[in-house]
């Protein structure tokens, strides 16, 4: 960990005990890894499935390394899948962890910050849990995806103040205006541009959409 001269500010705002939800930026895969190497006090993920059950020596290590760092897999693929996972996330707060979410629900294609899932609006009014907001920093640079050896450069991390969130927990409008709130303040923390009316994963299939009529046109073109 030395070796990537970890830069980290606002540490001070986790509590030491008590139930607590930390809320990242997700810029690559070793975001999971940094950040609870840093918090000085056991983070779980609810990580999703994918990430225990990918083939090949990347997919067996991120499988041992999830293993290791106590994470729990869930499945997001919505419905009572989905509800699934609030209830695990909701029964981790109650027996006082602390638990990290990534709101956007999966990695950056481009660096940017996308919409958030409302599940942690949900898991923050229902617990009552504080919400702390993190900022990542170079991680894409240090651990782009697709690749499997990190590279040394320096990693940052900025924690902001506490967030509490109240209201009905079952009325989609006040989960949706708690969620963008969150969002609102992670993107002041990480300096990126915040995309508020679009999901990560749409622009991942926009973006690979893109790219195959692209390649489409210059295999005609030729």
């Amino acid at each position: 960990m030395f070796i990537f001269r970890p830069k980290v500010t606002g540490l001070r705002h986790v509590p030491s005990n008590g139930p607590v939800i930390i809320a990242s930026n997700h810029l690559s895969f070793s975001d999971s890894i940094f950040m609870p190497l840093v918090v000085p006090r056991n983070v779980t993920f609810l990580a999703k499935s994918e990430y225990f059950t990918s083939p090949g020596l990347k997919g067996f290590i991120k499988k041992i390394t999830f293993i290791a760092l106590g994470q729990v897999p869930i499945d997001r693929s919505g419905g009572k899948r989905s509800e699934a996972a609030i209830m695990t996330g909701l029964r981790l707060l109650r027996e006082n962890h602390c638990v990290g979410i990534y709101p956007e629900g999966t990695r950056s294609p481009d660096g940017r910050l996308y919409k958030g899932r409302t599940g942690i609006a949900r898991m923050a009014i229902e617990s009552g849990a504080p919400v702390i907001p993190v900022a990542m920093f170079n991680t894409a640079e240090i651990q782009p995806t697709g690749q499997v050896v990190p590279k040394v450069r320096r990693v940052e991390m900025v924690f902001g103040e506490p967030m509490y969130f109240s209201g009905d927990s079952s009325d989609q409008a006040v989960l949706r205006s708690a969620t963008n709130e969150l969002m609102e303040k992670i993107a002041e923390l990480s300096k990126q541009e915040y995309v508020p009316n679009m999901y990560a994963s749409d622009a991942k299939d926009a973006i690979k959409k893109s790219l195959k009529e692209k390649i489409d046109f210059e295999e005609d073109d030729a």
